[in-house]
Parts: structure tokens; sequence; C-alpha cells
């Protein structure tokens, strides 16, 4: 559960300070006025219960020393308080994301994110039913965080329950970005593994596509990249440029943030051209 404090001048040196020493102290020094300050509130209590670390808001009009000592010029104005020091953060709204990386630059981590690590490490592990019910745990506590859908639908999809990972791919917006871009690839990804189940693959080339399908579904992109990519090269007309789409469908699966994505990318069109 969120620790959220309202700080007084008198219960600063306890509350913020002292407590800092145990774990850092978000400070969110605001005003009733300021419309920035009521849109940063929800979003800073809803991470407090995320991330271990204690929110401390000051009303500068209640406390105005406070906001003098500590240099407050403007609202929102959010510190941290690490090891008894107030150190500068960051001074009007930050949307969510932003929000995120500046607590991972803090050496803050999200409780989501071990959680997700853990599911992420039973099943790599072949504990399936532990992953299972982690990401089910997962799904009933974060319902609207579609981080959590796609990991699960990519664990679903790594079963062989294709109708379930299609069903919470489904619920994904594709324009929140970058997960909904994700999860149209995925969604792609899917609907080829279907076709690729229905062949009895005769060619070297219908062999390459069923090979790298089944292998992408298991969530073992380097082989499935691999055989895409021999697809191209041998035969780029099957399937209507098959092993190129599939080639494109997993970049969209992996994020560009994934080593491999340019690294295939590049030599994508060292095969085409």
């Amino acid at each position: 559960m969120a620790q959220v404090l309202e700080v007084t001048s008198p219960t600063f040196e306890e509350t913020v300070l002292e407590a800092s020493l145990e774990r850092p102290v978000v400070v969110d020094f605001y005003a009733q006025w300021c419309g920035p300050c009521q849109m940063l509130k929800p979003l800073l209590e809803d991470l407090a219960a995320e991330y271990d670390f204690t929110l401390a808001k000051v009303d500068i009009d209640q406390n105005p020393e406070l906001a003098r000592i500590y240099q407050v010029q403007g609202v929102p104005d959010v510190k941290v308080a690490v090891q008894g020091q107030l150190q500068s953060g960051f001074v009007g709204m930050l949307p969510e994301p932003q929000l995120r990386e500046w607590l991972q630059t803090l050496g803050l981590q999200s409780g989501l994110t071990r959680s997700l690590a853990a599911a992420t490490a039973a099943a790599q592990a072949g504990d399936t039913a532990t992953a299972a019910s982690q990401y089910l745990a997962l799904l009933e506590q974060y319902p609207q965080r579609p981080e959590v859908t796609l990991a699960a639908a990519r664990f679903y999809s790594s079963q062989g329950q294709i109708d379930q990972a299609k069903t919470l791919l489904a619920a994904i917006d594709p324009l929140d970005r970058p997960y909904g871009d994700q999860a149209q690839a995925l969604k792609a990804l899917l609907d080829f593994h279907q076709v690729a189940a229905t062949l009895v693959p005769p060619t070297p080339a219908e062999q390459l596509y069923h090979d790298g399908v089944t292998a992408a579904i298991a969530q073992d992109y380097d082989a499935a990249l691999a055989k895409f990519l021999e697809l191209v090269t041998c035969d780029r007309a099957y399937g209507n440029d098959a092993g190129r789409r599939a080639l494109l469908t997993l970049f969209g699966v992996l994020g560009e943030e994934d080593a491999r994505t340019p690294a295939y990318r590049k030599r994508l069109m060292q095969a085409l051209y």
C-alpha cells in the first residue's frame, strides 16, 4: 500500500529527512490552486503504491518557510530525500512514462517489474504452472496495464493457447505506443502460426516458413529470425514475400530497443538489395 503523507514544517525533519535514511522520500511541493499539481497528484500516488518510496506532500501556502528554505520557485516542484539529504528532482507536470524514467534514475524498481520478471523467469525455467499462476495474478491486479496484458499474451502463445492470447491482445489499444504496435505484431504472428499449422511442408521454402513461425511462437526469436532471413534469401517469392513480412512482424514484436531488430533489419536490407 502506498505511504502518502501530508507534511508540515514541524514534521518535515522526522517524516522526510530522517525517514529517508531507511528508504527514499519523494517530496511534492504543491498548491491547492495549481492545476498541474492536481494532475500530477494521482500519478505520484499510484506510483508510490508500485515503487518502494514514501510520498510526502507539502502545501506551500500552508508551509511557506519550507518553500523558502528549499527554494521552491514554482509548483509542482518535486524533490527527493535520500540518506537525509533533499535533492533536486523536477519542476512542472511530467507524463507517467517520464515519471517512471525519473524513478529509475533514483534506483527505484517497480514492484510490477519485479513480478513480471519472476513470471518470465519461471516460464523460461520450464515451470509453466507457476508462470501461469503468476500471470493470472498480475492480470487481476493490473487489468489496465498493457505491458502485463502483452506479457501474458506472449506466455499463452508460447503454450499454444492461441485463442486466449488473441483475446488478451484484442484488449490492447493499437494506438497505445509501444504496446499497441507490439500487440498487433504478435497478433499477426499468431495468424501466421495458424496458417503454418495447416501446412504439410513438402518444399524447402514451406519448411523454412513453418520452422520460423514455430520458433517465433516458442519465443526462440534468434532461430525465427534466422529462418525467415534464410527464406528471404532462398525464395523471395514464397507466400507473397512471406519471409520479409514475417521478419517485419518480428521486428514489431521485439521492438526497436532489442539489439536484434536493427541487426536483422540491416541483414534484411542486404538480402533484398
